[in-house]
């Protein structure tokens, strides 16, 4: 099985496409993961350079416009993400879409009409969409998720469990069924290192955060053991560290873009020893 690495977009917006795609293929990463709405950008002149760069690129969506009420805002959600599924060229689409949906205070049936949504759109443009575990959305915390990963047993998942440990404050130790049915139903990995009392550590390189390094890197094990049990040829990773405010400045002495870029350039580099070359994850 394969693992492959997809190089976020996100912080590094101020940069030219061709630089940008250059930079991701020389670093060795197999394709992007875009926020189209997040910049203004020419669809067509970005699909057929990573046409060029032979690079595959996944959908973010993060924000639905404005909204009055639910009723509004699934109406907005359907229209964004028949949008995003739009992103197509003969010869290169989406691998899939991350959705962070919907509110955290939504009621159980509010968020089964987002997943609605979601899945009418997947089955009309044959992409996948997924649901990316975050903060502020209906996949908050995983409590939240547990009850709903067991009314969907098809819903797909970006689990990004650094939102997790933060929102509960602690590493899950007793919410083990929740994270293990979390495991069996995630498509894409978010791999940002986050902590107890924050979504993103100052560097996941350095000895005093190698508790929760450690602590991620269980539950990516996990994972990477059960899609290789399951047959899966491929799955990709995104490593995720961003920019401020998640990003803490401190006393970085480098310019903040090239310091993202080196933390995920660093997390790809380790996860990619770890499980293309040294085939962690084979035991969980």
């Amino acid at each position: 099985m394969k693992v492959k690495f997809l190089c976020p977009r996100w912080g590094s917006e101020q940069v030219d496409w061709p630089v940008f795609l250059k930079e991701v293929k020389d670093a060795g990463y197999a394709g992007i993961e875009w926020f189209p709405f997040g910049e203004v950008a020419d669809k067509d002149l970005v699909l057929n350079m990573l046409e060029q760069f032979e690079l595959d690129f996944s959908i973010v969506m993060q924000v639905v416009r404005p909204w009055a009420d639910v009723n509004s805002y699934l109406e907005a959600l359907e229209k964004e993400l028949q949008l995003l599924a739009a992103f197509c060229t003969d010869k290169k689409r989406p691998l899939f879409i991350s959705v962070q949906g919907g509110r955290e205070f939504f009621t159980n049936e509010q968020i089964l009409a987002c997943l609605s949504v979601c899945e009418k759109t997947e089955q009309e443009t044959g992409i996948r969409i997924c649901q990316e575990t975050h903060r502020n959305k209906w996949s908050f915390a995983a409590h939240a998720v547990y009850p709903v990963l067991q009314q969907r047993p098809e819903l797909g998942l970006t689990l990004d469990v650094s939102h997790w440990f933060c929102v509960s404050e602690s590493y899950l130790e007793d919410q083990q069924d929740a994270v293990q049915a979390a495991i069996k139903q995630t498509v894409h990995l978010h791999a940002r290192v986050g902590h107890t009392e924050g979504p993103q550590v100052f560097d996941p390189a350095l000895p005093e955060y190698a508790a929760a390094l450690n602590k991620h890197l269980k539950i990516w094990d996990e994972w990477v053991y059960y899609c290789r049990s399951q047959d899966r040829e491929e799955i990709t990773i995104t490593p995720e560290f961003g920019p401020p405010p998640y990003m803490v400045p401190a006393n970085r002495t480098t310019d903040l873009r090239e310091e993202q870029w080196r933390l995920n350039l660093w997390m790809k580099n380790f996860l990619n020893e770890r499980y293309n070359k040294t085939k962690a994850g084979y035991e969980a």
